[in-house]
This record gives structure tokens, sequence and C-alpha cells, in this order.
């Protein structure tokens, strides 16, 4: 007794053309019946596909239920009308062999698109088409055109619009390829010309078989999505050593070890796609992943640490299985978990943190998340953002910081700090981690830390500092505002009876050895916080004691808000002459308190700066300066 298929198709005439050409190839024993119906975007045609609200099953819904139901056994689709992902209970059993997959262009009289008059009417359904068209021909007007193949070529004929972009394999199909006046030079969709059979679950199993000899899918090879970890090869998985043993491709990146790689017979491809540093776009990476998968080759694609975090794989996915080619993942240990444990400092820990949260942070807004731990990936541009944001979103300014570059490599350096220090601060090096929230506090034993303070906390100040020794007269003045210890060392005048305020903690630890508590201490340690607190007062007579080299932004902030400001060098700022550079490699961060120690740093070391510095300025203006190192 022979075998017998329903097949479910729509009745325009190139869907049936379709359906036969199927028919042709199966054997002979083969019963089979016809079942044609009107999907849902047959029956409104005044709905234009250029609409974003335009459902994928906008084609196919009526056949995929048709099949759910039993009603049918088989659909049989152009292979680039099918939703991705498909529904479920729908499953393709094949994908033919695919015809002409280019787009044509119909026009009266066959007139090609260059020659087409200015201001002539073009149809199509494609709003990337639209795009496309407008950016050969900006003088031509691209309409909205829906029907079958043979409704649109009239509107042609009879003048609706002068011409019509239509898939080539259509009109081979229907045997009016003569219709076409050129081929156009317009990226099609990978599927254009397939077409695929589509079954559901009640759809009988020997379906299957039956198709399996007209699927191209055989032919395809497979891509597998490896974790290759933060960077030690040792933390491979064994799965994904295997995968790398089988593989006929493997692209790589950055994160991956190339000397690792050559004991792998696979051909090797760099697509790394460091900050600023794309060999490839990830649109470059998903078509050359596709292609090598479809020629049969066993692919792999190697991403540091784990594929579905940060690392684009997710879209890779989509752009394969939408496709139709297999995905497998191999799952990596993430520079996070990686971080974690060769620093012993735990994710979480009772009574200390109970949440974690992993965040990208080389967005131009920082995301805050409400979590105890936070791993900021990629944030090594974007510290000073990450910081501020942390502490406006309620953060405690003392939240201790871990910044890890290379995790898991011999070069791992960590630094360690807190978000007050790191609200202006520059780190150039990566990759780059950083761990956030009193879990860092676990920290038993840090890496060795230098600060350069205008050279005083360093054996050979960077700063040579000498008092002018001007008389003050401070008579007339309401306040004496300090900026700096050296202002407080060098001032000679009156202090009594006059209120004083302080740029920072250092400045007021010196008014303090002189016996004088400030009225106000800067809450920033910049001139920042000195004009917010002056900018409630009423105008105020100021006298600044700085260097001879003392930035104007305060002074004439403070003149700008009605203060009468004395602005007074009391000391000059010179570079040390007697200063000796220091081994930098084995410096972790070098804090900066004023601009002039920023150029005497510069004056001193040149070019000659290693990336792995974390730089610290204590406010505002010399943060600026330090973006300059």
């Amino acid at each position: 007794m022979g075998r017998k298929i329903r097949i479910i198709s729509r009745q325009s005439p190139l869907a049936l053309l379709q359906v036969n050409e199927v028919l042709c190839a199966l054997p002979l024993d083969i019963e089979y019946e016809v079942i044609k119906t009107t999907s849902y975007g047959d029956r409104h045609k005044n709905v234009s596909l250029m609409s974003d609200t335009v459902s994928p099953d906008f084609f196919t819904r009526e056949l995929d239920s048709a099949l759910r139901d039993g009603v049918a056994d088989i659909a049989i689709h152009s292979a680039k009308d099918l939703p991705y992902p498909l529904p479920l209970g729908i499953e393709v059993a094949a994908l033919t062999k695919g015809g002409d997959k280019s787009d044509s262009l119909v026009s009266k009289n066959n007139v090609k698109l260059a020659d087409l008059p200015s201001g002539s009417r073009i149809g199509t359904s494609s709003a990337v088409r639209k795009s496309e068209l407008l950016a050969l021909r900006n003088d031509i007007e691209v309409v909205p055109i829906r029907g079958t193949i043979e409704e649109r070529i009239t509107q042609v004929d009879n003048g609706f619009v002068d011409a019509l972009i239509v898939a080539t394999c259509a009109l081979d199909r229907l045997g009016i390829s003569h219709r076409a006046a050129e081929k156009l030079p317009f990226k099609t969709h990978p599927l254009q010309g397939n077409l695929a059979i589509t079954v559901g679950s009640k759809s009988p199993e020997w379906i299957g078989d039956l198709f399996a000899p007209f699927d191209i899918r055989r032919n395809f090879g497979k891509v597998t999505l490896v974790g290759f970890g933060p960077g030690d090869p040792d933390l491979l998985t064994i799965k994904g050593y295997k995968a790398l043993e089988h593989a006929d491709v493997i692209f790589y990146d950055d994160l991956t070890n190339e000397s690792f790689l050559k004991q792998f017979k696979a051909e090797q491809i760099y697509v790394g796609k460091r900050s600023g540093k794309h060999s490839h776009h990830q649109d470059d990476i998903n078509e050359l992943l596709y292609q090598s998968a479809i020629q049969g080759n066993e692919v792999v694609r190697l991403k540091g640490g784990d594929p579905m975090l940060f690392s684009h794989g997710r879209e890779e996915v989509d752009f394969l299985r939408s496709r139709m080619v297999d995905v497998e993942i191999v799952p990596g240990i993430s520079s996070g978990n990686a971080l974690a444990s060769l620093l012993q400092i735990p994710l979480t820990h009772r009574g200390v943190a109970r949440s974690v949260a992993m965040v990208l942070g080389h967005s131009e807004e920082p995301q805050t998340v409400d979590a105890d731990t936070l791993l900021y990936y990629m944030g090594g541009s974007s510290i000073s953002k990450i910081a501020n944001a942390l502490i406006d979103s309620g953060r405690a300014t003392e939240t201790p910081v871990a910044i890890v570059t290379n995790v898991s490599l011999p070069n791992q350096r960590a630094v360690y700090s807190s978000l007050k220090e790191l609200r202006y601060a520059v780190f150039k090096d990566t990759p780059v981690l950083l761990m956030i929230g009193n879990v860092v506090r676990f920290v038993a034993e840090t890496t060795s830390q230098m600060t350069y303070d205008t050279g005083t906390q360093s054996s050979t100040p960077l700063i040579s500092i000498t008092p002018l020794n001007v008389e003050i007269d401070t008579s007339k003045a309401d306040w004496i505002v300090f900026t700096s210890r050296y202002g407080v060392r060098c001032f000679n005048g009156d202090t009594k009876g006059k209120h004083i305020a302080s740029v920072g903690p250092a400045t007021s630890a010196e008014l303090k050895e002189c016996g004088i508590t400030p009225d106000f201490e800067s809450p920033t340690e910049s001139a920042e916080g000195l004009l917010a607190f002056f900018g409630n007062h009423k105008p105020q007579h100021i006298i600044l004691p700085r260097s001879d080299k003392g930035l104007k932004a305060l002074s004439d902030g403070l003149m700008v808000q009605g203060h009468r400001v004395e602005d007074i060098p009391v000391y000059t700022n010179r570079l040390n002459e007697n200063a000796q550079p220091v081994d930098l490699n084995k410096v972790d961060k070098v804090v900066f308190s004023s601009p002039s120690a920023v150029e005497a740093f510069k004056t001193l070391y040149g070019n000659n700066v290693p990336k792995h510095l974390l730089l610290i300025a204590k406010g505002k203006t010399t943060y600026e300066t330090i973006q300059t190192i």
C-alpha cells in the first residue's frame, strides 16, 4: 500500500509551482493531496510589509495551524518567509537547494534603474530595499506594493508604478525571466530561492526520512561557540578542548591564547574586537561563521570568558539558526568568577553580600544596580563615570574597589581603591574588571602602592615649594580660603576673628597643626565644593592665598558669584631639579593634588608612563589635567 502525504500551500501560482517542484522530486509510489489556502498576509494586501507591526508569521500562520491540528502533513514555503524562531510544534524537515538569490528590476520596456526618468515610482515591499534604492537614486519615489508577482507586474504594465523589485528566482519559476531589465546589486536574504518543508507534531515520522535526501543541511557543518575562559588555557573546559580538536576552522578573539591554539590542526582566523580596534565588525563575523558552516566545516567560535556574557553570543546564535545552521554552546569560566577565585575575594559572603550583578562598563551613562557586589566588565575607560554614578545613587564613598587587569594571566595585576578616590581617576590598561563592594575588604594583602602628592609622600619630592614672604592685611576680610597645605604654611597674616575655609582634609589637618579649626571643609577636596558653599552666601570679602601657578578657576568663580576676591600668591611652585624617576612598574597608583604636580610628573617621566597605573586626581581641575598623561 502506497504512502500518502497531505500538502498544504498558499494558492498563489508561485506557491503552487513550488509545491510541484517538490513533488517532482518524490518517489513515484508516494500519493499526495494538495490543500490550497490563503494566509493572513494574502487576505490583507492593504497591510504594508514595511510596517514594524507585521507579525513574523504573516504568511505562514494558517499553514502552521493546519500542521499542528493534523489537517496537513507538510507545508511548503519560500524559506525566507519562515518566521524565526519557528512556532512551537513546527520543525523544518528539509531545506531544498536554492536558485538565483538576486533581486531584479522589472520595468516597462526593460528600462534599467539608471535610465529611469527622475521622479519615477518604484514599487517594493521591503524597507531595506527602499533605503538601498534611494541610496542609488535619491530622485525617485519608492512606494509600497503588495500582491502576487503577476498582480504586481500588472501594476507596472498599467502605469501605477514605473518599475518593480522582484526576486529573480520568482521570475524564473514563473517562466517570465524575460521581464527582468537587470539584476540589482543588493544583498538579499541567504535563503532567498530555497524552499522549506515544514512538519508538525502530528505529521508521520517517516516523512523526515522521505525528505532527508533533498535536505541540503546534511552538507552543512556546525558552529560551536566555545568559552575560552579568562585567558589561562588551563581554565578551558574539557568539552571546549574537544571542540577545538575536531574543528576545521577556529575564529578567535583577543582574549584567547594564540600560542595555545597552534597545537590544533584547524585553520585559525583572528576576529578580535578590542575597544576602538575592531579587525571585523560583528555583522562581518556573523557572515564568516555562516559561510564557513554552509561549506561543510566544523566551526568553532572561540570567545573569551563565557559565550553568553557580554560577547554577542546570542546575536551569533540567532544569525546562524535563522539560516538553519546548527549551533552548540560550550560554557566558559567568566572573568568575574575567575577574578573572585584568584584573588580569594568572595562574590557573596554571609553577613556581607547576598547578591551579585554583572554590568557592562563602557556605556556612555553607566548603569547602577542594587546589588551588594558589582562586577563591571570593560569599564576601564569609564572608571570615573562609574564611581560618580554609584556615589550619586547612594553608595558609600568609602566602598572598596578592586581594579584587575589580565585576569588569570601571568601579568595579572590588581590595584585597590575606593569610590571616593575613583571619582577623578584615569585608567588606561585593558582588559580590566572592576569589583565593587564590601567583599573587597577580604583582600588580605595588596600590591605595593606609591603616592605622589606634590612630592610630600615620596622620598624625592617632585615639587619644590618656596615661600614668597608676603605680608597680608586681613583686616577687611570676611573669609580666608586655603586651597593647599602650602598655602597654610606660607601664609603671613592674622586669622583671628576670620572665617576659615579649607579645600579638604589634608589642608584642614595643616590648619589644625596651627591651632585653627576651619569653619568649612570642601567635601569634594576641590574648588567645586568651595564654589557650591559660597554660592549660598551673600557677597563676601575673601582672601585666597595660593601658589604663583594657581589656576584662576576658583577666584573667577567666586567673583562671578559677586564676592570680592583678593587672589594672593604666597609661594612658588617649581619642579624639583633633584627629583629622580622611580621604577613605575613597581607602582600601582599615583595621586595628584594639583595640576602643577601633574605637569612636574610629565616633565620627569615624559611618555614613559605604564598603562597599568591608576591615576587619581584630587578635584575636577586636576582630573582634567591627568587625562593628558
